[in-house]
């Protein structure tokens, strides 16, 4: 299905990661131009060269507001307009007793993966205003409404992030921007493999035992009993950057295999 983007100018952050990249690929198999960021690009860069000429890979770290700014005027200097943004960085933040964890972890995890959006949407939101037509799509969790326990950094801050788009969408429509955010659940990324690994040490078990005990234990809610991978997440996201979308704003949309146990998202 064509997805109406050709020529639409993006950026991606958090594009070294495999949702990310996932999703920088799919756009620019549609058409879409694209401006890929993360705090290092020596990976990315080497990964860019898979996809088309106008492809523009930036440096930056979301935690430093000039440094946002910076990747959207590179996105309109080199193209012109900007007409989406999909926000893709995170990090999963200190795990323990909440009330053990520190004012500094907790600060790290919303700094992170709450902050870092709304520096981008006060960057890209005024540029896509001037075209009139825009996307704005961030990644949140499963966390953001089924929050577990030893993740209450994490769970926090990106419920912070779902309040935020939500209540960004009321009035962005109005210009003509469509915010939205997907929430995966136990996708096959760098994070996961790095928490299955952990969990594999503990346990003296595989990794792919693991994985099973994993989602037998914590998350029993994904019948599917598997990891998704990041082109099914990438799929989702693509849709909410598309024109075919165009009567969707302020939902979050979950990609979690059906995790999340209640019927509200």
């Amino acid at each position: 299905m064509d997805l109406l983007i050709r020529d639409r100018v993006a950026i991606v952050t958090g594009a070294t990661g495999g949702m990310g990249f996932a999703t920088a690929r799919l756009l620019a198999e549609e058409g879409a131009r694209l401006v890929l960021t993360d705090r290092t690009v020596d990976q990315l860069t080497a990964d860019a060269r898979e996809l088309p000429a106008e492809t523009h890979v930036v440096a930056a770290d979301m935690l430093h507001q000039a440094q946002v700014d910076r990747v959207v005027e590179e996105a309109v200097s080199r193209f012109g307009k900007l007409d989406i943004v999909v926000h893709t960085c995170g990090i999963t933040g200190a795990k323990g007793d909440p009330i053990a964890m520190s004012d500094d972890d907790y600060r790290e995890a919303y700094e992170t993966d709450f902050l870092s959006a709304v520096r981008m949407a006060r960057a890209a939101l005024p540029q896509m205003r001037k075209g009139g037509w825009g996307r704005f799509v961030c990644v949140t969790s499963e966390n953001a409404v089924q929050p577990y326990w030893e993740e209450a950094t994490y769970n926090t801050a990106k419920a912070a992030l779902a309040a935020f788009m939500k209540g960004l969408s009321y009035r962005s429509a109005e210009d003509g921007i469509l915010v939205n955010t997907v929430a995966p659940a136990f996708i096959a990324t760098g994070m996961t493999d790095g928490m299955m690994r952990e969990r594999a040490r503990e346990r003296g078990t595989s990794f792919e035992e693991a994985i099973e005990s994993f989602l037998e234990e914590e998350r029993p809610g994904i019948s599917l009993k598997r990891r998704g991978r990041a082109e099914e997440v990438a799929a989702a996201i693509a849709l909410l950057c598309s024109e075919r979308a165009s009567f969707i704003n302020g939902t979050n949309l979950r990609v979690d295999g059906g995790s999340v146990l209640s019927v509200q998202s």
